[in-house]
């Protein structure tokens, strides 16, 4: 029997001012309750960067552009087995100064640490800690 291939996910690790943009997933679904930057599945033909700013601008309203690849990490959950490429976004022009939208909001770097993010975000947080 094959394996499926990893679900390829684009993620917005969005930031301004010192600040990263984070929402909370919903209480039904996967990882329910869980903190998470903005990002989903990759379209046929997408790229992850691609993938990342338009999941931002559907989920937050925020229009950004991706600026560069941060970490890419295959992850094994219950549930799916996920090709994660957190992209370093930044918001276009005026963008960052506004409130997002749809439960997302700014939090400072040392708050994500006191966040409850899914396992596979753990390098992650670890990288944006240090940076």
């Amino acid at each position: 029997m094959q394996t499926p291939s990893p679900q390829i996910i684009g993620i917005a690790v969005v930031e301004s001012a010192g600040r990263f943009l984070v929402g909370q997933r919903g209480s039904d679904g996967p990882l329910a309750g869980y903190d998470e930057f903005p990002g989903g599945k990759c379209c046929a033909d997408e790229t992850p960067d691609a993938c990342a700013v338009r999941e931002c601008g559907e989920e937050t309203g925020l229009a950004v552009e991706a600026v560069e690849l941060l970490l890419r990490r295959e992850f094994a959950y219950a549930h799916a087995t996920v090709d994660l490429h957190f992209w370093r976004c930044r918001p276009v022009g005026t963008a960052g100064d506004e409130p997002p939208e749809h439960g997302f909001r700014w939090v400072t770097a040392d708050e994500l640490a006191t966040l409850r993010f899914p396992e596979a975000n753990a390098p992650l947080l670890e990288l944006l800690r240090s940076l």
